[in-house]
């Protein structure tokens, strides 16, 4: 049975308090990416300050060594985007996920590049590549121009990308560490095979995560397409948005009171809490959208404002000091600036240690 509609306030601060930003959670790294089904990554550093407004005495060397450890990777997962997934969560999503990377690079500027070589020999000349030694893309490209004249070795390299579950390796990823991509084979270097996961239990995450929703919201978030079915499948409790959209949720899942207080605070560039539905209107107001997601593919940083996004901000850095640059929609009110100034300058404390830290604001 459907129930009452669900104001769009309701949905923010259930999302909210879903992605842990709420009230920051006493969790550590690994269990949040693990709860978040990953992080964004195509900015290497991204998954940072995600992380820290999120969890309760996170240090950004707390992830480093996840990476280092092995236990988190970085790899191409979701809408063909790089995200920093726990090692198991990597197993499971990129088998399930491997027919989105293959069709997504069919219909990519590189197949034309790749077709004077055969699928089959790419990937087993580049497993054996990578069987040998890690190795950058430009090593990548060089072998390849040497072993397939006839084809584009740029190409061939993010083909190879999609057909062949590929890791970026540590240190890339690692805070401070600033260093090109490098590629390593995605079971070897965690010692374990891919592994099919249950849909349907992946759509139970996504709902712990992102619901209430709907099957074009989890498109949303992962690319692939036939949801519906699986959702069709499962013990759902249904419930409806203001605009008559049919929302499903967790049946023992709690919604969150509308009225709860959200205080000021930053979101990471290219967070999955704005790129997770197909309606994104329960974070960011659509006056607003193409200021947080560009046309050219940029998604901003956010500021949350009464737990919407009310801005974008970045960091300003120069030699020997570093500063979170705030570019606000609407004015500010006293209490937010306050809360974005020291939400601002406790991030620097934990980002920038040995600069003088400052936290600006521009009205845009």
């Amino acid at each position: 049975m459907v129930n009452q509609p669900l104001a769009l306030r309701t949905l923010n601060r259930t999302l909210l308090d879903r992605q842990l930003l709420l009230e920051r959670a006493d969790m550590g790294a690994e269990a949040a990416v693990a709860h978040l089904l990953g992080l964004q990554s195509q900015t290497p550093t991204s998954p940072y300050p995600g992380l820290w407004t999120r969890l309760a005495g996170f240090d950004f060397a707390d992830l480093g060594r996840l990476l280092t450890e092995r236990r988190a990777v970085r790899v191409v997962l979701m809408r063909n985007t790089v995200h920093l997934v726990t090692a198991a969560d990597a197993l499971r999503l990129r088998h399930w996920l491997g027919p989105l990377l293959e069709r997504a690079f069919r219909g990519s500027q590189w197949a034309r590049g790749a077709a004077g070589a055969e699928p089959a020999a790419v990937i087993a000349h580049g497993r054996a590549l990578l069987r040998e030694q890690p190795r950058t893309p430009a090593e990548l490209r060089t072998e390849f121009a040497a072993r397939f004249p006839g084809a584009d070795p740029a190409s061939l390299v993010n083909a190879l990308r999609s057909w062949v579950p590929l890791v970026q390796l540590p240190p890339r990823g690692v805070w401070g560490a600033g260093r090109p991509p490098v590629y390593g084979l995605l079971e070897d270097w965690l010692g374990q095979p891919l592994t099919a996961p249950d849909p349907a239990d992946l759509v139970r995450r996504y709902l712990a995560a992102f619901g209430p929703a709907t099957p074009a919201d989890m498109q949303k978030w992962c690319g692939l397409t036939g949801l519906k079915a699986v959702f069709a499948g499962m013990d759902l409790r249904a419930c409806t948005a203001e605009d008559g959209r049919v929302l499903y949720d967790l049946p023992d899942a709690v919604l969150t009171d509308p009225s709860v207080p959200v205080t000021a605070r930053f979101v990471g560039d290219f967070d999955n809490l704005v790129l997770s539905h197909a309606d994104r209107t329960r974070i960011v107001p659509e006056a607003f959208r193409s200021r947080v997601m560009t046309v050219n593919g940029i998604v901003r940083g956010v500021i949350l404002v009464d737990g919407f996004a009310g801005g974008t901000w970045r960091f300003d850095r120069a030699k020997g000091a570093a500063a979170v640059a705030v570019t606000h929609f609407a004015p500010l009110s006293a209490a937010d600036r306050a809360a974005l100034t020291a939400e601002g300058l406790r991030l620097l404390a934990a980002a920038d240690p040995g600069a003088a830290h400052g936290v600006t604001f521009t009205a845009g």
